[in-house]
């Protein structure tokens, strides 16, 4: 039996496999080995080898499809968000992150974001965000459907930066508290909230396409703020109002 202090079977994989796709020997949209092969490999059950495999599944890491043939097994994910995204919400969940956090951490990304686009010449292809706002001009749609295009119209915005790593946060960040913005604490006025919501989304489009950094910063900011203020009585400058979700 391992002490506490020795790596278990199954994190011995999982080490294995984070060296393999260092070293390049595996990459994004490559099969992993069969769990017979990795367990005699490296000398683990393939118990091991599942365990390893079933946590870099939840991380995102990888997709599998049991069965035979070509597409059996499992295969290297080549954009893992999901995992960051379950992390951020547990961390909510559990009180380890404060909303305030949350929300401050999303102010520096997406200013570092609209940023990065009003500066960009030409400016960066923003059609899927484009789509994303006609598609929020919809009347008949219930808040938590404008609140996923909302979700995805920011990082449309990130994707188009070219920053794939902000993108990933992003969709973590807003994963982990939008849930709690529809349970916990309803818009309320929802009508005048999703209007103001519309308008100022084109704002940030109109200011990216104007080629104003400093507009496009300021409008993100007031943004964000503006929402997360109404929504969850949260201001991160000052810390959300009864502090931790409860």
């Amino acid at each position: 039996m391992p002490s506490a202090s020795e790596p278990r079977a199954w994190e011995h994989v999982l080490s294995h496999l984070e060296q393999m796709l260092v070293s390049g020997e595996l990459s994004p949209g490559q099969r992993l080995p069969g769990e017979r092969v990795l367990a005699a490999d490296l000398g683990v059950g393939r118990s091991s080898v599942r365990e390893a495999l079933r946590v870099m599944e939840a991380l995102g890491l990888l997709t599998s499809k049991t069965g035979s043939g070509p597409t059996s097994g499992a295969m290297i994910v080549s954009r893992p968000t999901g995992g960051m995204a379950m992390l951020m919400r547990m961390q909510v969940a559990a009180q380890g992150f404060p909303v305030a956090d949350i929300v401050q951490t999303r102010l520096v990304l997406e200013t570092e974001v609209l940023h990065t686009l009003a500066l960009h010449s030409p400016t960066p292809d923003l059609s899927n965000a484009e789509e994303l706002l006609d598609a929020m001009d919809e009347p008949t749609l219930a808040a938590t459907e404008f609140l996923l295009l909302d979700s995805q119209f920011h990082i449309a915005l990130a994707d188009a930066a070219g920053n794939q790593v902000i993108a990933a946060m992003m969709v973590g960040l807003r994963d982990s508290i939008e849930g709690y913005v529809l349970a916990g604490a309803p818009l309320t006025a929802w009508p005048t909230t999703c209007g103001r919501l519309r308008h100022e989304h084109r704002g940030l489009v109109e200011a990216v396409r104007a080629g104003d950094p400093d507009l496009a910063r300021k409008r993100i900011v007031d943004h964000i703020r503006g929402y997360y203020a109404e929504s969850l009585g949260t201001d991160p400058r000052n810390g959300p109002i009864g502090g931790r979700v409860q």
